[in-house]
């Protein structure tokens, strides 16, 4: 007897991402934003001089862990997932979750995000490297090319000092728990999100998506990247969301018994 893989049964499948009538998906992004929201006003309010290195350490690691949850949920929004049932709510909520993100234009992000899904590791690939630098920095810079602006650079300039003077926010405080937290997500996303799925394997790519699967245990599946490296269950089943990855998973990989 040995095991084979099957595609997940339909009505199994049907069952996971029968969530259209439920508001889990607007609860699950809620509830990040509240804590992103929260948690950055507190740490903004604290005397840094007064906390221990370690204690900031984990202050910023949370706070780029809560970076990362703001843009699975502008990404889920994108798939229209976050609020299936009121597709303006659903661009809304993803609109909110980009500017605070990094005052991105959720449109400009739409855009480039399903040229991903359309042309995966290909040169119209806007999250691709540019053919030769495949390594992780080189290709973490030529990403971060295609969604740089000067003029959203300028805007969290002025936003940075508007804070400082406007509600007498210590640069340091900006500095520390708001711009490193969120260079650090970028990081974050690109390494699990777009480096590990997306890197060539040995024997090369698997056709149409060119994405292969993480397949960490749950929590630190959660943990690096709130399940995105179930990426090639993302990329076969774009209408997902990221909190059914893992069932996705299991589903298409439980075994089947053949003779």
């Amino acid at each position: 007897m040995i095991q084979i893989e099957q595609p997940a049964p339909k009505a199994a499948f049907a069952e996971i991402t029968n969530h259209q009538n439920s508001l889990r998906g607007i609860a699950i992004a809620l509830t990040i934003f509240s804590l992103w929201a929260a948690s950055l006003v507190l740490l903004l309010s604290l005397d840094i001089t007064r906390l221990h290195p370690v204690a900031i350490g984990l202050a910023v690691l949370w706070q780029m862990f809560l970076y990362t949850g703001l843009f699975i949920t502008a990404h889920d929004a994108m798939h229209g997932q976050v609020y299936p049932q009121k597709p303006k709510i659903n661009a809304l909520i993803g609109s909110v979750a980009t500017r605070a993100y990094g005052l991105f234009s959720y449109k400009h992000l739409l855009k480039k995000h399903w040229e991903h899904h359309h042309h995966p590791a290909t040169e119209l690939d806007p999250d691709f490297h540019d053919g030769k630098h495949k390594n992780f920095f080189a290709w973490y810079f030529c990403f971060m090319q295609h969604y740089w602006s000067w003029t959203r650079f300028a805007g969290l300039i002025a936003v940075f000092h508007v804070i400082h003077y406007a509600f007498q926010v210590p640069e340091n405080n900006l500095v520390v728990f708001w711009m490193l937290p969120s260079i650090l997500s970028s990081v974050q996303l690109f390494y699990f999100g777009t480096y590990l799925p997306h890197r060539e394997p040995e024997t090369g790519y698997t056709q149409p998506h060119c994405a292969q699967t993480n397949a960490w245990p749950t929590f630190w599946s959660f943990i690096t990247c709130y399940h995105f490296g179930y990426h090639q269950e993302h990329h076969e089943y774009p209408q997902v969301a990221w909190w059914q990855l893992p069932a996705v998973y299991a589903l298409r990989n439980q075994p089947t018994l053949s003779s």
